[in-house]
């Protein structure tokens, strides 16, 4: 049976978000770390191999609550929209851990197993399981996430208005026909 992290372990991927939320990925650092938990950088190593790790560590917390908020959302009565505005507020309450999520490739093989997954399928059930459909509105949520997170909307255009828009045209749009089905794609 595999052990999970150490109690250390835990501490400092603790700490490392603490400091994210605080001062986003530049206040990230081993060394900032490492003062925060009382201890010398040298002695994070024992139990992370590396920053990146620490980021996956976190990454990987950020899809467990992500994941916890699509599925409390996707009971509602519209699920994509009810994701979409779960998505919304995780980034809107998390903006540096959002953007540490999203904002470069994704280290796979460093997250905790199945977390990722864990996270697209609410999105992919709403999408009544066509997985471009779940692509399709989870670019659409990210866009509008980043452009509202970076201020490029113009002052006073409508976000809520935007937001219905979107997930109302992806709701029309409906799964996909499957594979060779009339309208669908050919094999």
């Amino acid at each position: 049976m595999a052990e999970g992290p150490s109690p250390r372990a835990r501490q400092i991927v603790a700490a490392g978000r603490a400091l994210l939320e605080e001062e986003g990925p530049a206040g990230l650092s081993m060394r900032r770390v490492a003062e925060r938990v009382g201890v010398r950088a040298a002695s994070l190593y024992k139990h992370l191999p590396d920053k990146a790790a620490l980021e996956a560590a976190i990454i990987s917390q950020g899809f467990a609550e992500l994941a916890d908020a699509f599925a409390a959302a996707a009971g509602g009565g519209e699920p994509l929209a009810a994701i979409g505005a779960a998505y919304r507020r995780f980034a809107a309450g998390h903006p540096h851990l959002y953007r540490l999520m999203t904002e470069r490739p994704l280290p796979r093989e460093l997250l905790d197993p199945g977390v990722e997954a864990r996270a697209a399928a609410p999105l992919v059930a709403a999408a009544g399981g066509d997985a471009d459909l779940a692509r399709a509105a989870w670019a659409f949520a990210h866009g509008m996430t980043i452009l509202e997170l970076t201020g490029r909307f113009p002052p006073g255009a409508d976000l809520d208005a935007a937001w219905r828009a979107g997930v109302a045209a992806l709701s029309a749009a409906g799964p996909a026909p499957p594979a060779g089905a009339p309208g669908g794609p050919s094999a």
